[in-house]
């Protein structure tokens, strides 16, 4: 598959928001209109959902609205105690751990406090179910995939939200999975299908949790890695709001997000045109680091720096809805996390470290590291 990668931010900002793009393969991309993208290209499960993430117009602000009720600040906000006693849980989890012993803290840290989190919203309540739910949105994101995974996933993954909704349609309570079921059972003409119903899950379980690990995980490697820049923020020079944006600006949790569609032909500065169909790609990564925007080293984490300018959770309509609660998040679990451990180190050569094996997901495969001498 070929697309056009927007990389810069003015540029990205403006397609972002241009009505001319779509996210809808159905009604826009002729390789999928004419049956040329099959179910084991390792992005299928990207475009082939059915739920805001690729819905356009009328029919994205339809399924937008049936969940936008579970990210409200007053919502997300009442969900400060709960990340407070998770982080809390963990660290002293980790505390028990002998001086010099090395763990993982993207397996350790990074990673439960949000898939919890967000497991716990929308009322995922058996750990075996939430575990190969895991598995899978972390195939999903794996955009190395052979064909065999490829089917392998999406079949398991429809089994799993199945199982989940049958779960809640005998079981409701007080969580978003069974408001959605309500959606999908009483809301008319904006009713969700039952596709849709399983897709919405599927984006907001995986995306409500994979950012934000990305976002601690990097967070806490630019900071032992920076340790400059650490001292800043103990010193009160810097606040941890700026820890948080600028490592959403340096390394973005997603690097590049498929797929957009040219609605029409869309003319460029440069005597570039978008033709009708072409795909795009929002490379989110290399729009923080945008030398126009952030000068001659916009690969340097600075928590001092002044414009931090991202597009890390998108923009537009389609701006993450889960933002503010990954952001509270991380403002609770990083400083709890350094407050707690005031000795923390890499346990390796930062070489070492291995990316995840995605161009879409942008993270560490594991965190190595000491808490104490």
């Amino acid at each position: 598959m070929v697309a056009w990668a927007i990389t810069t931010q003015p540029l990205l900002r403006k397609l972002l928001t241009d009505p001319r793009v779509s996210k809808d393969p159905r009604q826009h991309w002729p390789r999928w209109i004419n049956g040329e993208v099959s179910p084991e290209w390792p992005l299928y499960t990207w475009v082939a959902v059915r739920n805001m993430f690729t819905a356009y117009g009328g029919e994205h602000r339809r399924l937008r609205s049936l969940v936008v009720k579970a990210f409200t600040a007053r919502r997300t906000a009442a969900l400060r105690p709960r990340i407070e006693q998770l982080a809390t849980g963990l660290l002293d989890s980790l505390a028990a751990e002998p001086a010099g012993a090395v763990v993982d803290l993207r397996e350790r840290y990074a990673y439960p406090i949000p898939i919890q989190v967000i497991c716990e919203l929308f009322g995922l309540r058996d750990e075996e179910l939430r575990e190969r739910l895991r598995r899978c949105v972390d195939s999903v994101f794996h955009t190395s995939a052979d064909a065999e995974e490829v089917t392998a996933t999406y079949a398991e993954l429809y089994e799993l939200l199945g199982a989940l909704i049958a779960d809640k349609r005998r079981h409701p309570a007080d969580d978003m999975t069974t408001a959605l079921i309500a959606a999908r059972d009483d809301e008319g003409d904006t009713a969700l299908s039952e596709q849709e119903l399983a897709d919405t899950l599927l984006l907001v379980i995986s995306a409500g949790h994979e950012t934000t690990v990305n976002l601690l995980d990097n967070a806490i490697h630019a900071l032992l890695t920076h340790p400059a820049q650490l001292a800043l923020v103990r010193a009160g020079k810097a606040s941890w709001d700026d820890v948080i944006e600028e490592a959403l600006r340096v390394q973005a949790p997603v690097a590049s997000l498929p797929l957009r569609y040219a609605v029409e032909d869309i003319e460029l500065d440069g005597g570039i045109t978008l033709r009708k169909g072409d795909a795009i790609l929002a490379a989110y990564a290399a729009a923080g680091r945008d030398p126009e925007l952030h000068g001659p080293h916009p690969e340097r984490f600075d928590v001092t720096r002044a414009t931090k300018d991202h597009l890390a959770f998108g923009h537009g309509v389609h701006y993450c809805l889960g933002a503010p609660l990954a952001r509270l998040e991380a403002a609770i679990a990083l400083p709890a996390l350094f407050e707690r451990f005031p000795e923390l180190t890499l346990a390796v050569p930062q070489e070492e470290l291995l990316p995840v094996d995605s161009f879409i997901s942008n993270g560490h495969r594991s965190l190595p590291v000491r808490l104490r001498g």
